[in-house]
């Protein structure tokens, strides 16, 4: 086996971030990077890439394939950095006053570093149940690579003791978020002189009914709030897009907005989409075929995140809490990958270091502190699966 070369946290970092993977571009010259890493290091990895070759995402196990390990799962896309107020180049690692700027230092290419720059400690340690490392693609718009990420690894590597996905919680286990859907709603009325509305379908005053029920929906959810901790503590639905008409005296012949719900886990999130949609079929688009049969409701799906569900007596729970020293965990209203993981049968959990709150910011960063403390969880991993 070749000496593996030894990179610190913060310089695996350094590398990392100074890949531009917004989620809208490929990620290739950062998965090939830590191909090559891994190789020098001995250790294979597999890559698993999306229909057209231009991103792929990449596991690897250090150890030996049998039952028991950890997967160390993290993303390597990012969120642009096109606003204005970046103090230094957002893909070049920058360190002032305990901090590590750039984008995605902290979500979530920290924890990725991390991961990786521990390899050699992993290959000298004698593991007897393995560590597996997983980086996929397109996370920040739906999660879209793990899936045919966890279902390859499924294929591949002995089932696993448990699953950390180390998006940023301040190093707090998370045991539970909300699922998610997102589709966009496209209208198409029938165009007339505002003075004959009567003879059109505005597209603009349907979508506002529909927009309305997506509200009155989420204010029956309010009134009876879930048990547990989210914030808050109920499904929410939420028109975040929309844009129609041309002109103030014209009937709009089109409408188009996008809609995102994010379910508590008791609840699925597909089903209020469901729901959506007959009320649409059954209320909305009869009134407005009997006046101009050409016009309708198209709905698009766009992303799909399953949520997170605590687990009673959870391997991965119980294992990261022994891990961190807590004694207690958390849940979060935002999505993750951890309930594609969950749902192949494996116990997940979300850890990792970092702050959400410095996510998507200019200027985002991770403290050094976080850092150190990510270093010293892997480290009683690697331990842990050692013993």
């Amino acid at each position: 086996m070749p000496s593996p070369h030894r990179m610190t946290s913060k310089e695996m970092l350094e590398r990392l971030v100074s890949f531009p993977t917004v989620s809208s571009d490929s990620n290739l010259a950062l998965i090939d990077f830590v191909k090559v890493y891994l190789a020098g290091c001995g250790v294979p990895s597999t890559l698993v890439f999306n229909e057209d070759g231009t991103k792929a995402n990449l596991f690897a196990t250090i150890g030996p394939m049998v039952p028991g390990g950890v997967v160390l799962s993290g993303h390597t896309d990012v969120v642009p950095a096109l606003e204005p107020g970046w103090t230094n180049s957002p893909w070049a690692l920058t360190e002032r006053n305990g901090r590590l700027y750039g984008r995605g230092a902290c979500d979530m290419k920290g924890f990725d570093a991390l991961a990786l720059a521990a390899v050699p400690d992993m290959l000298a340690a004698d593991l007897k149940a393995p560590i597996h490392i997983a980086l996929s693609y397109d996370e920040e718009v739906g999660c879209i690579g793990a899936h045919a990420l966890v279902e390859r690894m499924a294929e591949t590597i002995a089932e696993p003791r448990a699953v950390f996905v180390g998006e940023p919680t301040r190093m707090r286990v998370v045991n539970g978020h909300k699922g998610l859907v997102a589709f966009e709603t496209r209208v198409r009325g029938h165009a007339v002189h505002s003075s004959r509305i009567d003879t059109g379908v505005s597209a603009v005053m349907v979508a506002a009914r529909l927009v309305t029920w997506l509200e009155d929906t989420m204010a029956e959810n309010s009134s009876r709030p879930a048990p547990g901790c989210f914030e808050p503590p109920y499904t929410t639905l939420h028109c975040g897009m929309i844009a129609g008409g041309v002109a103030g005296n014209i009937v709009a012949e089109s409408c188009n907005f996008i809609t995102d719900i994010r379910a508590i886990p008791q609840e699925r999130p597909e089903d209020f989409r469901n729901r959506f949609e007959h009320y649409a079929r059954t209320v909305i688009e009869p009134g407005m075929k009997a006046i101009a049969p050409n016009s309708g409701i198209v709905i698009v799906d766009l992303s799909a995140v399953p949520g997170l569900a605590p687990e009673p007596n959870g391997e991965a729970e119980a294992l990261a809490l022994a891990l961190t020293g807590a004694n207690d965990t958390g849940v979060v209203a935002y999505g993750t990958e951890g309930g594609i993981f969950q749902n192949a049968g494996w116990s997940t959990v979300v850890v990792g270091p970092g702050d959400i709150a410095q996510a998507h910011q200019v200027d985002e960063y991770i403290e050094l502190e976080q850092l150190d403390a990510g270093e010293r969880f892997i480290r009683r991993l690697i331990a842990e699966l050692a013993r």
